[in-house]
């Protein structure tokens, strides 16, 4: 009994390991050019001390965002660097992607930037086409926590002033001597080095796309939110400082910055996905079942 079990067992494997290949995305179309597997960077498990992004209200003044504690329960995976400016220049050929605002001579050893926000989804979309893997833009949590002590907390710890105006100011003082004697022109992969995690060059002169949503909320007596909407045509992008961008803007300094000072550069990194078994068997089943 015991050896028909592991018979079964034998021919049921493989069987199962072909159908999750099956629902691995299709490759892309052929392309002449070579495309390198991007290197990434394992982020173990942990809990971020995170800030929620966006506009806060309390009594109708506006305040810091609540802060509170965010625990990754599983490792993810993200980019060592940036996307390339050879890598997207692939996705251009290909017609998966348009090309960059101000664009040149590409180099392979540049960020690519002068991308949207709907830019790194379609290159996210056209690499995992072209890989069979799944790879996507981060949400800020995620952004936040791979880039460890690179990460800035946006507190301002104006409370109790309630012209707006002032705390714009502020921000805008803040970012501005964080970025005192910065360099705009985008620089080779590596010149920021890595942050304790093995990541290279988050918070350098390139703010990088995530999908979170600008949030605008009210709080209650006690800090927590009672009312909030997301705006999704701004997203949140981070880099030495959170900004908040249109998602069609490929300019950071062309407009579209919902406060303080204007990104540099805008750019991608991504995150890979890793296969899940569960998922696939559901999709499978639903399969089956329809």
């Amino acid at each position: 009994m015991k050896l028909g079990m592991l018979l079964t067992a034998a021919v049921a494997v493989p069987a199962i390991a072909l159908a999750v290949y099956s629902l691995a995305p299709a490759p892309g179309p052929a392309s002449t050019t070579t495309l390198a597997a991007p290197a990434t960077v394992k982020v173990d498990p942990g809990i971020l001390a995170y800030r929620l992004p966006g506009e806060f209200l309390k009594g109708q003044h506006p305040v810091d965002g609540p802060a509170e504690d965010v625990r990754f329960r599983r490792p993810f995976e993200i980019m060592a660097y940036q996307v390339s400016d050879g890598d997207y220049a692939l996705c251009v050929a290909d017609g998966a992607c348009t090309p960059p605002e101000g664009s040149g001579e590409t180099t392979g050893n540049l960020p690519a930037t002068g991308v949207s926000f709907r830019d790194a989804v379609a290159y996210a979309e056209w690499l995992s086409a072209r890989t069979g893997e799944n790879w996507r833009l981060p949400t800020d949590e995620e952004w936040a926590f791979a880039a460890a002590e690179r990460y800035a907390d946006d507190k301002l710890g104006i409370e109790d002033d309630a012209n707006p105006a002032t705390r714009w100011l502020a921000r805008y003082r803040s970012e501005a001597a964080a970025a005192s004697g910065r360099d705009p022109q985008p620089k080779p992969h590596g010149h920021f080095g890595a942050n304790s995690n093995g990541i290279y060059d988050l918070s350098g002169n390139v703010w990088e796309w995530t999908t979170t949503c600008y949030r605008r909320a009210s709080l209650d007596a006690d800090g927590r939110v009672e009312v909030s909407t997301d705006n999704c045509g701004v997203r949140v992008v981070g880099g030495k400082h959170r900004g908040y961008m249109s998602f069609f803007i490929r300019d950071g300094k062309s407009g579209g910055c919902a406060g303080g000072m204007a990104p540099d550069n805008l750019g991608i990194r991504l995150v890979k996905e890793r296969p899940s078994l569960l998922a696939a068997f559901r999709t499978l089943w639903r399969k089956a079942s329809g």
